[in-house]
């Protein structure tokens, strides 16, 4: 199992967040070129799941990001801590709009 995401990226708007479902979940945002930006989560205390994560994305920052992609798990709390983990090792710096937010402590990860 790989521990990044692997999903195909998705248009961040609003047909395309319409579809998911009230699921708890991991999701990236991607910038045009397909790097990773930011890494979130939809857990038990988030409003109509990441669904409702991204729509208010949407809403509040739009200018965020152009694609999304996620990840349904109820170890939701694990996994974000693991892509952002994952992140880490591979570019060396957090995905840059996480980077100024209070984050939970992170381990360290040698994928290979």
């Amino acid at each position: 199992m790989a521990i990044a995401l692997t999903k195909p990226w998705r248009p961040l708007n609003e047909a395309e967040v319409a579809k998911l479902g009230g699921h708890m979940g991991v999701y990236e945002l991607g910038n045009g070129d397909g790097e990773v930006v930011y890494v979130g989560f939809a857990g038990g205390k988030s409003r109509f799941g990441l669904k409702g994560e991204l729509m208010r994305v949407l809403r509040e920052e739009p200018e965020r990001s152009t694609r999304f992609r996620v990840e349904v798990t109820t170890a939701y709390a694990t996994r974000y801590r693991e892509l952002l983990m994952a992140h880490l090792a591979e570019s060396g710096a957090l995905p840059e709009q996480n980077r100024n937010e209070r984050l939970p402590s992170l381990g360290r990860l040698s994928p290979g």
